[in-house]
């Protein structure tokens, strides 16, 4: 896949799937714009010295001006070829248990986010008239939940959230496929992360996918190489 001189924006990049994901477009000869929300993050991030990355403080991908901000980091002559939408968080808790605090925890952290980059995408790409020459590509992250909404027992608004995000990719699909801007999204199980060893120790970790597995599937969804795949909600669950 050959991503040279195109620009993408990487939210989540700094974590583990994210780190995979701009490694991976690096490699590709993307340029790629990634927030942060601690300077110690963008400290320890590996990539941070790559002149081919660049690196944006946003302290809440929930709000509209810092969303903003984020997109207006590509240059006037920048041309937005992709947004991959990694960034969101994970709270367990049954619906007995989550207050409206934690609901819109969830809610912002990864359906109001993911909303917000989508439509300043979608908008960054469409400037100038850009999508009739070169079109676009989004990627969203949702989950094994989104796809088995009775494996969520137990992490509701988690499970609320990310079906909102696989419903969001469907929908956003059908309304840019004229515009040549293809949107899918991956719902990965869990995934072999230092984290989840950390969190999990006896589980069957050979079972888990990999980073570098979920990241190559993001990649092609979000490559030229993908000329018709819109609208999917990809299983990316390993043996798990």
């Amino acid at each position: 896949m050959d991503y040279s001189g195109r620009h993408v924006v990487v939210t989540g990049g700094t974590g583990a799937l994210g780190t995979e994901v701009v490694a991976s477009l690096l490699r590709a000869g993307a340029r790629c714009i990634v927030p942060f929300v601690h300077e110690a993050e963008a400290q320890r991030f590996v990539h941070r010295d790559d002149p081919n990355v660049t690196l944006v403080a946003v302290t809440d991908l929930a709000d509209e001006a810092q969303v903003a901000r984020l997109y207006s980091a590509l240059t006037p002559s920048s041309i937005l070829w992709a947004s991959i939408h990694i960034a969101g968080g994970f709270a367990p808790g049954k619906v007995a248990d989550t207050d409206k605090a934690a609901l819109m925890a969830q809610l912002n952290g990864n359906l109001v986010s993911c909303f917000l980059c989508c439509r300043a995408a979608v908008n960054a790409m469409k400037a100038g008239g850009q999508v009739a020459r070169f079109g676009g590509r989004i990627v969203n992250v949702a989950s094994r939940q989104a796809l088995e909404r009775r494996s969520g027992a137990g992490m509701s608004a988690y499970t609320i959230a990310k079906s909102g995000v696989a419903t969001l990719t469907t929908v956003l699909a059908e309304e840019t496929v004229r515009e040549n801007i293809l949107v899918n999204a991956v719902a990965p199980s869990i995934m072999d992360t230092a984290a989840n060893r950390a969190a999990m120790p006896n589980a069957d970790i050979a079972a888990w996918p990999k980073v570098e597995e979920v990241a190559a599937t993001i990649l092609f969804l979000a490559s030229p190489d993908n000329r018709v795949t819109r609208g999917a909600v990809v299983p990316v669950y390993g043996k798990y």
